[in-house]
């Protein structure tokens, strides 16, 4: 972890969730308005998981609320979730305790579908739609959000209009009063109209990605979502999760009060009152003749149990099919999708499961949105991938991550390793053997570099480089060390 350029060391051992919610109040909290606007972009790692020897990590206390979730890996993921609630409800709570509430826009967004299985995966699911997170289907490309401003002017509604990612930054430019012309010749479209007076949207065309390298791509036109390649070999081409639904098929309790009473729903209940009551005393005095009629501006009004209800409806994706795993699958010769075989084409409004390939019924829309997507290669940036680098390994940076190749280091001040404590044999396994026998390879291989590919040292690396004659470690770390 660093603060700017500088290490960090103090947010060792702590649970990365507090520690970004901690500092994101505490921004809050010693902003001075009257110097200017503050944008607060906090990215939590949750829910993320961490490192594959624990992936799941939540405080024990919070793990302990959700006892009635029988599989553990969920039951962790919706202790990681909470927390991550609980943040919202810190950051609220701290914008309204500074006056900052009236004037702000909040959004909290997700970057893309969850990662059911794999590596990296933390159980989430993105049914009933297809696939997950690095996959061109609308389980991995389809973010959800939610967005509130005492400045928008059409509220507590579902939004469908289509809007891509970087759309947002000319989005907020404009919210915050600022002409988007400024910004220059971006991909983002201003959606601020869009998403506050609730009109339709400006963007007609999204590409979700050109791969060369996985040799996929896919793009969307209006209702039309084209698809050529895929990911992973195709192991992620399926509907995948949790359906969130019983034996019955019915959705689980949802437990409304538990969402109106929590650190953000009492927050915002209490900033709207606030603003009911100013205009309930502005209306009086109106009345009198004694002030004008404000500005008319459309009055906050509470959020009920029934428009929760209302809108976790509204927002529910229903398939074409029958909401089960086992007929989300089309074996149709003519709609089913093979996309490594030939593109695939789908109707994302009326199918957004996407279930009914309709290439074979559509060519001139999947010819279309072909040509489109010849286009869009002829303008795309080839890919930056690098092999990756052993010498970026943290052990040679005094167990730090650093950009290791922004400087170099003279001959004098080849990287080395640590040398070894003494230690019986019998105490180190195989796979500690194979480790060092391979670090050991890669340091002699550089120490046998020619001084013309030496690295060069600066003086902001000069402290992370590990160096015998500078290093005294102690018994607890020679131990780490082995």
């Amino acid at each position: 972890m660093r603060r700017n350029m500088t290490i960090d060391w103090q947010a060792r051992g702590l649970y990365s969730t507090d520690l970004f919610t901690n500092e994101a109040v505490r921004v809050i909290e010693t902003h001075d308005s009257e110097k200017g606007p503050l944008f607060l972009y906090l990215a939590h790692l949750a829910p993320h998981t961490g490192n594959p020897e624990e992936p799941f990590q939540a405080p024990d206390e919070e793990v302990a609320k959700f006892a009635h979730i029988e599989d553990p890996e969920r039951r962790m993921y919706a202790a990681m979730v909470s927390k991550l609630d609980q943040s919202v409800g810190d950051v609220m709570a701290a914008l309204r305790t500074r006056g900052m509430l009236h004037n702000s826009v909040v959004l909290f967004m997700s970057d893309n579908g969850a990662p059911t299985f794999g590596v990296h995966s933390n159980r989430g699911s993105n049914f009933p739609l297809k696939g997950m997170k690095e996959s061109p289907w609308e389980g991995g490309v389809r973010g959800v959000a939610a967005l509130w401003s005492p400045l928008l002017h059409s509220t507590q509604r579902v939004s469908n209009q289509l809007m891509h990612i970087a759309d947002w930054l000319p989005t907020f430019y404009s919210a915050a009063g600022l002409d988007v012309r400024d910004l220059g010749k971006i991909d983002g479209i201003d959606m601020w109209s869009t998403l506050s007076e609730n009109i339709p949207s400006p963007r007609l065309e999204i590409l979700h990605n050109i791969d060369p390298i996985d040799d996929y791509a896919a793009l969307r036109r209006g209702d039309w979502k084209y698809v050529t390649g895929t990911t992973q070999n195709g192991k992620v081409d399926e509907w995948y999760g949790e359906s969130g639904l019983d034996s019955k098929g019915k959705s689980q309790k949802y437990d409304v009060d538990m969402v109106l009473n929590s650190k953000v729903g009492i927050t915002i209940t209490g900033f709207t009152t606030k603003l009911q009551l100013q205009a309930k005393k502005l209306a009086r005095m109106s009345q009198n003749g004694s002030t004008d009629k404000g500005d008319g501006s459309k009055p906050l009004k509470l959020l009920s149990e029934m428009a929760v209800m209302s809108l976790r409806h509204q927002a529910e994706v229903h398939c074409n099919k029958k909401s089960s795993m086992s007929s989300l699958s089309n074996t149709s010769s003519e709609t089913a999708c093979q996309p490594r075989e030939a593109p695939c084409l789908f109707n994302i409004r009326d199918d957004p499961c996407e279930t009914t390939n309709l290439a074979f019924s559509q060519p001139l829309i999947l010819h279309s949105l072909e040509e489109s997507l010849e286009q869009f290669k002829k303008t795309m940036v080839k890919p930056l991938n690098v092999p990756g680098d052993p010498m970026s390994n943290p052990t040679y940076w005094n167990d730090t991550w650093v950009n290791w190749k922004d400087d170099t280091v003279t001959p004098d001040d080849s990287i080395k390793v640590l040398p070894l404590p003494t230690s019986p044999p019998s105490t180190l396994s195989f796979m500690t053997v194979l480790s060092l026998i391979i670090a050991l390879s890669i340091v002699t291989a550089v120490m046998k570099l020619s001084v013309n590919v030496t690295p060069q040292k600066s003086s902001f690396f000069s402290k992370f480089l590990i160096k015998p004659k500078q290093t005294d470690i102690s018994s607890d770390q020679k131990g780490e060390v082995q």
